[in-house]
């Protein structure tokens, strides 16, 4: 996982030039700052938000430690299961697939797919203007507005935690420096000490500013990257599923509305011209099979 090894180069470069500079990392040692600094930062992350954001943090913060499944092998399979429904309803009439939109799971056509099965985000959102093109009720037109408007609530929702992480991000540095200057304090009122022992607690004191800093940049800041790359990925596959149901409602041929789909990918995971036809062909002959 890329955030683990950017986590472990970051602090293994920090940790080890200190030590390389002749620094003792037991100076740095200091857990209560620690505990004021996150303290401090997890007691203003639950001031701040409400419980619909927390209830976000906690489904989407998982997620960043497990691999993105937008790769090009999900997007075949979705822009191919998308032809293969579209190629059904063109064939037999689009009140053919009520079977399969309202049983997916048992749906021969979508068993074929369970990585596009298994994300279920992209499964609602397939089923339910799949279930919205049936009905025959609305235009194009009108599917367009409704699907721009769900995407723009999707956006916002994902980005609410990105925004959540960003903010405490911001917050630590500042936590840091509450820590130093509480640091200080305690080292002013030793001021009748020895030298060595005034130079030490004020050397623990600008731990603090260290700790406040290296956990804003190096671990929560590359967290929230993360998520927002996530969110921006499951957007982009249900604006690939957006685009190709328009082009099918617009009078385009399944085998063109899934080269429209293709084209809004990006390019790191979009299949070629090829690639897709050759997808398609298997699918045809399968289907005729």
């Amino acid at each position: 996982m890329l955030l683990g090894l950017g986590y472990l180069i970051a602090i293994g470069c920090v940790f080890g030039a200190y030590v390389g500079m002749g620094g003792h990392l037991g100076a740095l040692y200091q857990p209560l700052e620690l505990v004021l600094i996150g303290g401090a930062a997890f007691g203003a992350f639950i001031a701040g938000n409400n419980k619909r954001s927390l209830t976000l943090m906690a489904r989407d913060l998982p997620k960043v430690f497990r691999r993105l499944p937008y790769d090009k092998a999900l997007y075949m399979d979705v822009m191919a299961c998308l032809y293969t429904l579209l190629n059904k309803a063109k064939r037999e009439g689009l009140m053919k697939l009520e079977g399969d939109i309202e049983n997916p799971e048992q749906s021969p056509i979508f068993q074929k797919y369970p990585q596009v099965l298994r994300d279920q985000k992209v499964m609602d959102f397939v089923v339910d203007y799949l279930r919205l093109m049936v009905s025959g009720n609305m235009s194009a037109i009108e599917i367009e507005a409704l699907m721009d408007e769900e995407l723009e609530t999707f956006r916002h929702e994902t980005n609410v935690p990105v925004k959540t992480l960003r903010a405490v991000g911001d917050a630590m540095p500042a936590f840091g420096i509450v820590a130093a200057v509480l640091g200080v304090i305690k080292a002013l009122a030793a001021v009748d000490q020895e030298a060595f022992v005034l130079a030490d607690l004020i050397s623990k004191a600008m731990v603090g500013t260290f700790l406040g800093i290296l956990c804003a940049y190096a671990i929560v800041f590359p967290l929230a990257d993360t998520m927002e790359r996530r969110a921006s990925e499951a957007v982009k596959a249900l604006e690939c599923v957006k685009v190709t149901l328009l082009a099918y409602l617009n009078g385009y041929p399944p085998q063109v509305a899934v080269e429209f789909g293709r084209k809004v990918l990006y390019s790191i995971v979009r299949p070629s011209f090829v690639e897709l036809e050759t997808q398609v062909r298997a699918t045809k002959s399968g289907s005729n099979g």
